[in-house]
């Protein structure tokens, strides 16, 4: 049995008043989820404990089985192991974003979506700032810097707080003082380098801070196969679910043109998936950009984004793995919500479904929140999943 799962990172949300009360899955057109509804199971999973943050992070984490209360020590972590960075006993990983602050409010938490070149341009001229500490220039506005304290300060992820002021979810507690004061320094550095003088010139927003969170160090986690007797494959050009992979022992798939946007390689990511199932069992292939709309309250976006995913990757691969002569199951779900009317994550259970092989439809119509209330799976934990797709 050849099982792929397809995620849509933040493709869940709440009614909206502008779509007469539906939700951006029940607005979009999207025949292709809507038909493996038909075809399989559905349900309700709930991918964030009580008591942690509705990360993509957290939400993954359960997805691909690990339960977040054994295994989740913070975001950074996970981030640097994507991107090569060894974590000693007593290093911190922190997540370093580009952002852009303007009048003490939170303007954009990617700094207008920079390019990884300019990116690449300020993290090089922040390094001397900090000569005792590691900084590594990752994607677009996503960085990462290495640090020996600061574990125990509460720190806020930027996309929570987009359109707010931000003195109220500065670094606080243990070790803050420390991370304000980086914080701080950077700012005149950022100001005169010619990357944002540049980006100012073509009305694009500039980097002029970063913010530090998303803290903690390596976790220890038992391979994928261990866990599910299952060889598997990661497919993402998000630094987050790479570094699960590595951590679990799957292999990484690298797709050119793979951005985490909307103008990403979709086709690149199903002909990716389907050769890494000639190698494993299982492929779990994820796709960023539903969450990016939501971050921006991008409603058109968003249902945009979930439209292409059913249009270049759902309905690509059921054609592939019925060409394929495998037997087959997919699981499609989102990793949480991501309300456009809160441009950040939310907690409740989100909608999946199950179908392939030796699954028995339910009499669900569609692919929702509303539908998956009806499924025959009921509401699950999320770290059950893989578990349910492999029985």
């Amino acid at each position: 049995m050849k099982l792929m799962v397809i995620l849509g990172d933040g493709m869940a949300d709440l009614p909206i008043e502008e779509l007469q009360g539906k939700s951006p899955l029940q607005a979009a057109e999207k025949p292709n989820m809507d038909r493996l509804a038909r075809l399989g199971r559905s349900g309700l999973a709930l991918t964030v404990p009580d008591g942690f943050p509705p990360g993509s992070d957290v939400a993954n984490l359960s997805v691909a089985g690990y339960d977040p209360r054994l295994f989740y020590t913070g975001r950074a972590p996970l981030e640097a192991a994507s991107m090569g960075v060894h974590l000693d006993p007593g290093d911190i990983a922190f997540r370093c974003n580009l952002v852009t602050i303007e009048d003490g409010i939170m303007m954009d938490y990617s700094a207008g979506h920079i390019s990884t070149a300019e990116a690449g341009e300020l993290i090089e001229a922040l390094k001397p700032l900090m000569p005792e500490e590691r900084l590594y220039a990752g994607v677009s506005y996503r960085h990462l810097l290495i640090l020996q304290e600061g574990a125990e300060a509460v720190c806020t992820p930027p996309h929570d707080i987009s359109d707010q002021p931000v003195a109220d979810h500065l670094p606080r507690g243990e070790g803050a003082e420390m991370l304000l004061g980086l914080m701080e320094a950077a700012k005149p550095v950022l100001a005169r380098q010619e990357v944002n003088r540049r980006r100012i010139a073509e009305n694009k927003r500039p980097a002029n801070a970063i913010w530090l969170w998303g803290q903690g160090p390596a976790p220890s986690m038992p391979s994928f196969m261990d866990m599910h007797a299952l060889s598997g494959a990661m497919i993402s050009a998000v630094d987050l679910l790479r570094g699960i992979a590595v951590y679990a022992g799957m292999e990484v798939i690298d797709v050119p043109g793979a951005t985490g946007t909307i103008e990403t390689n979709y086709s690149g990511k199903v002909e990716g998936a389907i050769d890494a199932l000639s190698r494993h069992d299982l492929v779990y292939l994820h796709i960023e950009a539903p969450d990016e709309a939501g971050h921006a309250g991008d409603l058109e976006g968003k249902i945009r984004a979930i439209e292409l995913l059913d249009q270049r990757v759902v309905g690509p691969a059921v054609e592939e793995l019925d060409k394929s002569g495998w037997d087959w199951r997919i699981l499609l779900l989102p990793d949480h919500a991501t309300p456009i009317t809160l441009k950040t994550h939310s907690r409740e259970p989100v909608p999946f479904v199950i179908a392939g092989k030796g699954i028995e439809p339910d009499g669900v119509e569609g692919f929702d929140e509303q539908w998956a209330k009806k499924g025959g799976y009921g509401r699950v934990d999320a770290t059950s999943l893989i578990g349910i797709l492999a029985g």
